[in-house]
Order: structure tokens, then sequence, then C-alpha cells
């Protein structure tokens, strides 16, 4: 009787402390993720930027995904998907039964036909539909979809992992223009419980996803700050448990990984700035010779150890280090700063000095300082007269893609980890730089690296597309940095957050 009294007094126990326990995901306690990023759209037809992709990983699927620490894409929303043939030209995806839309609503093969029409339908000037660039068609049968491409592209199965090939629930979203409002229907690892424009996003794990994921998600809140000095501000006040993307410069350089109240975890650096250059007709960078001065009078070094504390790495090609094909082009063609060469140049293209342009940065981060100096150095000896023109992001964005600058600089963060997204996404013709550049060998180049199964094999393709960069100069390579996310010590999973695949990993975070 003893022991029976003994065990019943133990479940009763067990009982109530099963029902304290926060084993539900939605009870838990928020982890609030500071950032500088800013949303340009909350639909996937909308946005190619950092700061809408980063909630994108999280709302939305995408047929494949990519598991940290891997560069190869596994099924998500897919059961299974692959090239049917070896010409890289038909890719079949088979979808996962039993994924539903926040409305109950069953996913399609419709659906995913549907997410991918629209957004080369839309094609948004500041939307994803360059990465779609050889979708010729799509068809959907029960359960299986069937992508069509107009030329071997061994990339596309990258493409279809980025947010770009997010699925959207074809009821709800409009086939021929973007959704209005803030509400998103989404199979991903989260829900979307609320948006303010600019201030916040409140994330909570959805009961209902099926995927690659396993982890048990935590709710989250992504606060979005202006800069990265009130991204900085909130960090030290400690109103923020994660910062990602980005702290000042002077702020990383003086943190150290021994520091007991914080984690630092950096990424590979898949993140680059351009000086982008505006080479439609009638601009002054049209002419290769101007922007050949331009290249000769960039004192990368300069900008990298003075501007961004040491906290990146001056980049002479198109292509980061770590990614296959990387070379050093641009030290090769303008191996040091030179104003005589750049003057030289000039006059022989029969060009007055100094040359007038306009200079466009968006107002984050240390791009503003970043811009003083450029403008220093290419003003330096009467070369260049600069006028710069800083814009907050969304402005920014959609003055460069109506040629509003001469020139401007533009970051650049990996949406797949194969250097196609350092190529045919910068300097193929209708590329997301917005430039006017267009140059048929390029494209050829770009079709021919894309043609390569084993990716290894596109490398002379790589170089030589470099090289002939390097020649018509439409966009200069400043840096590449590595991605670092700070987190409190009452918080894991930092270090899965970036990881150079495009992925933005809020479910891998979680409070120790």
């Amino acid at each position: 009787m003893r022991i029976l009294a003994i065990l019943l007094v133990l479940v009763v126990v067990g009982v109530g402390a099963w029902q304290l326990m926060p084993d539900a995901e939605a009870d838990a306690k928020p982890i609030v993720v500071g950032t500088s990023d800013v949303v340009t759209s909350l639909d996937p037809a909308g946005a190619y930027d950092a700061g809408s992709w980063g909630v994108f990983s999280n709302v939305f699927q995408t047929l494949t995904t990519y598991q940290p620490g891997s560069t190869e894409p596994v099924p998500d929303a897919a059961e299974e998907c692959g090239f049917d043939g070896d010409d890289a030209k038909v890719y079949v995806c088979r979808l996962r039964d039993g994924l539903r839309f926040p409305s109950g609503r069953e996913m399609t093969a419709e659906d995913v036909k549907f997410s991918f029409e629209r957004v080369l339908k839309i094609n948004s000037e500041v939307g994803p539909a360059s990465l779609f660039s050889t979708l010729d068609s799509v068809k959907a049968d029960g359960q299986e979809v069937t992508f069509t491409l107009s030329s071997a592209d061994a990339t596309f199965p990258f493409k279809v992992a980025t947010g770009a090939g997010a699925i959207v629930d074809s009821t709800v979203y409009p086939a021929e223009e973007l959704r209005g409002g803030t509400g998103v229907d989404g199979t991903g690892r989260y829900r979307l419980v609320s948006y303010k424009e600019g201030k916040e996003a409140v994330l909570e794990p959805n009961p209902d996803y099926r995927g690659a994921v396993d982890d048990k998600a935590t709710p989250v809140t992504l606060r979005y700050f202006t800069d990265s000095a009130a991204l900085d501000e909130a960090w030290k006040a400690r109103s923020v448990d994660v910062a990602s993307r980005e702290l000042p410069p002077e702020t990383l350089a003086g943190m150290s990984p021994a520091d007991p109240d914080h984690r630092v975890s950096e990424s590979d650096g898949s993140s680059t700035n351009n000086l982008v250059l505006n080479v439609r007709a009638g601009a002054p960078l049209a002419d290769p010779s101007v922007r050949k001065a331009l290249a000769w009078m960039i004192d990368r070094e300069k900008i990298a150890a003075t501007v961004l504390e040491g906290t990146v790495e001056p980049l002479y090609s198109l292509i980061p280090a770590g990614f296959t094909g990387h070379n050093t082009s641009f030290f090769d063609a303008f191996p040091e700063r030179d104003p005589d060469q750049a003057r030289e140049l000039l006059r022989q293209a029969g060009v007055e000095t100094p040359v007038p342009i306009s200079l466009g940065f968006p107002r984050v981060g240390a791009r503003e300082k970043e811009a003083y100096e450029l403008k220093d150095q290419l003003e330096e000896d009467g070369v260049f007269l600069v006028k710069l023109e800083g814009r907050e992001w969304s402005a920014f964005q959609k003055d460069y893609v109506k040629g509003e600058f001469d020139a401007y600089t533009l970051g650049w963060i990996a949406d797949y980890p194969d250097p196609d997204n350092f190529s045919a996404a910068l300097i193929g013709s209708g590329n997301g730089m917005k430039n006017g550049f267009s140059d048929k060998r390029i494209d050829e180049l770009i079709r021919q690296s894309q043609s390569f199964g084993d990716r290894t094999r596109a490398v002379r393709t790589f170089e030589e597309l470099q090289t002939l960069t390097a020649e018509k100069v439409p966009v200069i390579p400043l840096w590449q940095r590595k991605e670092y996310t700070v987190t409190s010590k009452d918080v894991r999973g930092g270090q899965f957050l970036n990881d150079g695949t495009g992925v933005f990993r809020l479910w891998r975070l979680g409070w120790l």
C-alpha cells in the first residue's frame, strides 16, 4: 500500500511538473534578433535582398534547402528532386504529401507552378526574376513538378532553394501583381504573427510544418534598426539577444571570443561589396576608358584598413575567395592605385578632367563613411569630381534601378553556394545590379559555366569571365567579409544562422 501511495504521489507530481515545463514551442520566451537589414517586400516575387529573404527563409518553404555546413541542396517541400537525363535541361521534383497552408488547404504541384510563373510574370524591378533566366516552362502533374530549361543549367537546383523559389498559396496571392498588406501564407518553419514595417516581425513556430528541418523551433522576434549604430546601441543595452548584419566595424574589431558575456560566430566570406558603374548610353561611365580610369583610382587596402577596421579583406575579383574560379583579375589589370594612368587614359580618350560623376550609397552600416573615402580617392589630383547621394535603403534601391546614379556601392550576399551567383547575377544581361550592362561573350561564358554538372570543370570559364570583366569594368569589386553573428551567453545556435548558403536559420537559435 505504501509503495502504491508513493507511486501515486510521484505520478501526480510528474503530471504537475509536466504541465509547468515550457514544452510547447509557442509558450517559450521569444529570442529577440536585431538587424539593420531592410525588408523590401513580404511577397517573394517582389524582393531580392537579404532582409526580405531572411524572412522568406523562415515563413515559406522551397522545394529544396541546405543543411548547415552543406553546399548540396536537400529536399524540403519536395520529397525528391533531380535532373531527368544528363543534359541538365529538365528538372523534376515530387512534392511531399500533407503540406498545408495556414488556411488548412493542402499544397499542390499547381501551387509550385503558380509560384515560379508569377515571379517571371510580375518581373518586379527589385524582384528575383533574373535568377530564373533559363526557366522556359513549368508543368504540374499530380504531385510532380517538371521544370524545362531553355539551356543546360546545372545551377538550377541551387536557385530553386533560394527565396525566389518560395512557394505561395495560389488561392491567396494574385497572379500578375504583388500582394499588398502584411499577410503571409507559407508552409515554413515559422508563421508570421505580426509585422510592423521597419520595426519588427513576430514569428512563432508553425505546428503544421513538415520538411527537412527537425529542430524544435523557439519563438523569435526580429527587430529592425535604422543603421548599424542603432543596432550597436541596442546590443550594448542588451535589448536584443542576437545581433546579425551588421554591427559597426569598430564594435566587431573590439570583440573577443574569450569574453564570457557573449558568443561571436563567423561564417565564410560570401558577402562582398562592389562599386557598380552605370554603363547606359549617355552616362559619364558609358565609355570603357572612363571606367578603367576610375578603377585605377581605387585603394581597396585603405578602405579595408581605415573605414572597416580590418573586418574585411580587399577583393580583386568578381568571385570571392573560397569559391571555385576565384582569381585576381582586377589586381592583374590594375595592380596599384595610379592617378597618372587614369589621367593618361582619359587624355587618350579625349575626356576632359575632372570628370563629374554622382556616387550613390545606401545609408546602412559603414557605407556613408566608405562613400566619403571613395570620393577623396577619386577626386585626388583632379581626375574626377564626385557628388555624393545617400539614400535610405528603399529609396536607394528604386533610384539605382532607374539609373539615377553614375556609380553606386552595392553589397552582395550569396543566394546560393556557387560562383554562378557572382557572375550571372552581377554581370549577365538583365543582372541584379541593374546598371544596363550586357555583353554577348560574357553571356556565352555564363551559359557555358552553367552547363557543367561537375562545378570544378567550370574553373577556366569562370577565370575567363573575370578577366573579361576586368577589361569591360561594369563593376569594381571592393572587398569581401565574413558574416558575424553575436549572441548573448544564454543563446545557442548562432553559428548556424548564416553560412553562405543564403538561408537564415532562425529555428537553430534556442535558449541554453
